[in-house]
This record gives C-alpha cells, structure tokens and sequence, in this order.
C-alpha cells in the first residue's frame, strides 16, 4: 500500500470515527507540515484555517510522526467542545497581524492592540529578532494577517496553542500569553504497519503513551484503519497439516532445538490430527525445552527466522492469581468506557481476521493456576463449536487495541493452543476435563549426550568447555534421571557456558569451575527420601575431590539419616 494509499484511507477511517465528510478532515501529512516533537510538546502540524469558522461544527487536524526503522504512527485530533475559543484565537490573531502591520506602516492607532478580541499587551508584534529564522524564541510572538499557515501545538498541559506566523520550537514558557489553551475532544490513533503483520517499535508506542500522558488516556483512541493481508507472507497463510514434517524439523535444528526421535513429530500430530480442535500440553522436567519446541514450531510453520517478529504467534505468561476467564478473554473497563483486550483475545481477534493464517498461542506454565478455573469458555468453545461470550452489549465495544470487540466470539479453527507444564510443588494437577481435551506430551526424556554434540556444532568456541563437562554431565544424569531429578537442556548448556567463562575470564580452575556450576546448578534442587539413599551414593562418588558438590551431597546423606528426608537449597 503506498503512502497515498494509506493517508487516504486513514482519513476515511478518521472521517467515519468522527462524524465528518473525507473533505472535512484537515491532513497535515508533507514533509514540511506534518508533526514533530519540540521541547515541551508536539508541532501537530501546519494548516490553512483562512475560511475556518464556527459553522464547520469541529476541527479534525490529521498528521503523522514516523520511528525508524518503518513504523508510522498516523494520528487525528478533533476539537469541538472548545470550537468557539478556537474561532477567537484565530479571529485575535489575524486582527494582531493586521494590528502590527499597520503599525508597521505608521498607520495604526495605538489604541487598536488594545481593542484586539482575546488580545493582551504581550501579544502585540515584537518585529526585532524577527530574523530570517524560521523558528522563534518565545518573546518574539509575531502574528500574520492570515491564517493560512496557522501552526498548531500541543502543549504539556494538554491543550492546543495557535500561531500564525514563525513557530515555536519550545513550549516551555508563559502559556498564558498566547492562551488561552484549548480543549481536545478526542484523538484517533492508527499504526502501521498494522499491528497483525509486525510487532510494535517501542518508540511508537511510546508516543502513544505520550499523547494519552499528555490528554489523558479516556481520550486516546485506537483505530483498525488499515487491513494487513498485502503485509502478510505467503508462507504464513499455510496450516501446519500442509507443511512436510522434515521442512519442520529441519528449520527447528536450524533455530537451534534439538529433541529427542520422534518427539517433533507427536507434537506436529498433535496439533493437526482434529479439523478444528488444536490443543496440546507439552509437560516435563523444567528446562527440556517445552516453551522453546512451542516458539520453534511455530515460526517453522511461519517461515521465519529465530528473534524476527512473527505475528501470528502469541505467548501468555500464566499467572497464579487467575481465577476466572477474564485473564485471557478480557473485560468491559467501567473507568475508560472500553474492553480490555488481553494477549489471548488478541490473539483469537486476529486469527479471526485471518482465517487461511495458523496462529499459535503459548499458554506458559499453565498450571501456576487452576486451569479449569481460567481456561473453562475456552475448553467449552473448544468443544461444542458454541461462541464465547464476552460481554452483554448489543453493539460492539472498542477494544483497548482499535480492534471493536463483538459480544459473542467462537473458537476460530486456526487457532493452535499450546500449553507448557512443570510438575512440582509450584504447580496444580491437571483435572480430567482438561486432560480428555488435550493432547498431553510428555518430554522428560533428554537426549544430553545428542544436545552436547548439537551445541558443539553450533558453537565451535564451546567446545572445549564441552569435552571437559560432557562425562561429568552424563554421568550425573544417569544418576539423577531415574529419580525425576534430571536437568533439562537449559541446564547443561548454562553450565558448559559457566566453566567456558570462568575459565576464561574469571580467572577460575578447571575444577575449580566444574565444582561452582554443580552446586550452583545442578545439585540445588535434590530432595527425597529413604528411596534415593543410593542415588545419594552415586552423587557422592561423582563428586568425591569437588568440595562444594561433595559438601552438599554429604549434608544430603547426613539429613537423611538424621531425619529421614532431604532438601538441598532450602
């Protein structure tokens, strides 16, 4: 879509969020007349008011501000409330620009400043310093006697301050003397490209956040203006079912995972068995690398790289506190008069747009929570077909995302739902209702020895640290795994990646390093009870010469006989 394209139907967009004609929105969208931020504000932009009066009913002042590297942020605001002190101030200011041109010539009457509508002494023309400059300092208020280029600000007050010849490039200064301010009804705000083809810069919303710091955010509003299909790849329009296994597998290795046999292909089954259910629970040791299979998967399906903004792919951290479905599916927000729209509704609003696009969405640890308390209109939706509702509204409410959110909303068939478990004592169990509706995969098999050699490919600087640690790690999963005790990937590759540096560059041992990352990683979390008096033996044969891990395997044993249970780290 070219610019052209984009300012016209951002301002149809704004026309219709208004109530105005296309002609009535006034755009300030050129290089020379379209926002920038100053000291103390916003420059909105520079307009012809001339003709402006009263009879147009409210200004709509359109304009755009772009942040590297491709994001625009096109926004409009609109005054009507205050609309007649906007009509004086450009009234006092054309009679001052008359007023000061007269003078200029000799011909005024020095009582006229005086009889200026909404003029005040210090409005008067101040023609020295006046320079071929066209910014000015604030003690140099000069005025025209047109208003057909009426630069308009926004200050840090909230209000909307005029002038009509030079501009301001600070707004930090006695208001008063060019006020008084005016109110803004309202802002629309539109982002592009559209937020379903890529992830937000942090500058632009930002400048969101700005504007709602600036006019309070209950005036803020964001607007869908553009759809996102030319902006979507071909490869992100194919159900995983049509992706061949090994392009899969392929650009997961790519992307660093590594998986046990087979494992890659359950999940991949899992998810595309059923037509329109897609629900699957990947569960294991912490660290095997449950969330990372759901992110690869996925952007493998999408076509994208590794650490690239895939939107069709949404990840939502699980809270203990959920109790009930609004933390995924939302509320209506009494104090700003709109539905909060939260990362899973997000998701589920766009795989509706998006009908031929998979969208993915990671539950992350799902069972901090109560899952049946949370997630029970989504598993019902899920299998009877039946909407969601959401709330009890006959029209649709504005989103918190531009997005208007209808009162009822099915399960689109595009949506893959992906949950990641830990069993522990953090967790809750998983009820039978949860488990007949999903797939449930268990990943606690680690293929260490495969991993290693995995890493060692992809990194050639760990090597060495690799063929240091590799027997230590074997030999202490051998003995920890049995026992549910085994550390996923994250840990090995976290502890080579320890003795590498501090080796290296903390000026540690060899053993030295490989004694500090055991007990600082890898042993922290034994516990048990008579059942793991040999594993305990194991242990301490496999640190025997380590001081700390022997220290902490020998208090291990030593709780053991005295009460009959041990915790390490506790």
């Amino acid at each position: 879509m070219s610019f052209r394209e984009r300012a016209d139907t951002f301002s149809t967009a704004v026309a219709k969020q208004f109530g105005v004609l296309n002609k009535a929105v006034r755009a300030s969208f050129g290089v020379s007349n379209s926002a920038k931020i100053i000291e103390g504000g916003i420059q909105l932009g520079v307009l012809n008011l001339e003709n402006f009066s009263q009879g147009n009913g409210q200004l709509v002042l359109a304009s755009i501000l772009r942040f590297p590297p491709e994001d625009e942020v096109w926004f409009a605001i609109q005054v009507k409330g205050d609309l007649l002190p906007l009509v004086e101030r450009l009234e006092a200011m054309k009679a001052l620009g008359l007023a000061g041109k007269a003078q200029a010539a000799g011909e005024a009457d020095p009582a006229d400043a005086a009889n200026v509508p909404n003029g005040t002494a210090a409005d008067t023309q101040a023609s020295e310093g006046a320079g071929p400059s066209p910014q000015a300092s604030p003690g140099d208020i000069t005025y025209g006697a047109r208003n057909n280029l009426v630069a308009i600000y926004l200050a840090h007050d909230g209000r909307l301050y005029l002038r009509n010849r030079q501009f301001w490039d600070t707004l930090r200064f006695d208001l008063a003397r060019v006020g008084p301010g005016i109110e803004i009804d309202s802002i629309a705000v539109a982002l592009w490209p559209p937020a379903a083809s890529a992830r937000r810069s942090l500058l632009a919303r930002e400048f969101v956040g700005y504007l709602a710091s600036l006019v309070g955010a209950g005036k803020v509003h964001e607007l869908a203006a553009w759809t996102d299909e030319e902006q979507v790849a071909a490869s992100m329009r194919r159900l995983p079912s049509t992706v061949p296994l090994v392009e899969i597998e392929t650009a997961i290795a790519e992307q660093g995972g590594h998986y046990p046999a087979s494992e890659v292909g359950r999940f991949h089954a899992g998810l595309s068995f059923l037509e329109r259910k897609h629900f699957v629970i990947l569960a294991g040791l912490s660290g095997t690398g449950k969330t990372q299979l759901a992110l690869q998967y996925a952007r493998a399906v999408h076509g994208t790289a590794s650490g690239s903004p895939d939107p069709f792919l949404f990840v939502c951290a699980v809270r203990p506190e959920w109790t009930d479905p609004g933390s995924l599916l939302g509320y209506f927000d009494v104090l700003s008069g709109r539905y909060e729209v939260p990362r899973f509704l997000e998701a589920v609003l766009v795989a509706t747009a998006h009908r031929d696009s998979p969208v993915f969405v990671v539950l992350d640890e799902l069972n901090l929570a109560r899952v049946e308390y949370y997630l029970s209109d989504i598993l019902s939706a899920m299998e009877t077909g039946e909407p969601m509702q959401l709330h009890q509204s006959g029209v649709p409410l504005e989103g918190t995302t531009g997005t208007p959110v209808r009162r009822d909303l099915p399960l689109p068939p595009n949506l893959f739902l992906i949950g990641t478990i830990n069993i522990d004592e953090t967790t809750n169990p998983l009820s039978a209702k949860v488990l007949d509706r999903a797939v449930v995969i268990d990943m606690s098999a680690v293929d260490l020895k495969g991993f290693l050699d995995a890493l060692a490919g992809r990194d050639e600087a760990l090597a060495p640290a690799i063929g240091t640690m590799r027997a230590k790690l074997e030999a202490l999963e051998a003995i920890l795994a049995p026992e549910g005790l085994g550390f996923g990937y994250r840990v090995a590759e976290e502890a080579v990646r320890y003795y590498a540096f501090a080796t290296a560059s903390a000026g540690a041992s060899p053993e030295g390093a490989l004694d500090d990352i055991l007990a600082q990683k890898v042993l922290v979390k034994l516990r048990g009870g008579e059942r793991q008096r040999s594993m305990l033996a194991g242990l301490a044969k496999e640190t025997a010469g380590l001081p700390r891990s022997g220290k902490m395997v020998a208090q291990a044993l030593a709780d053991l006989d005295d009460l009959g249970s041990f915790q390490v780290g506790r």
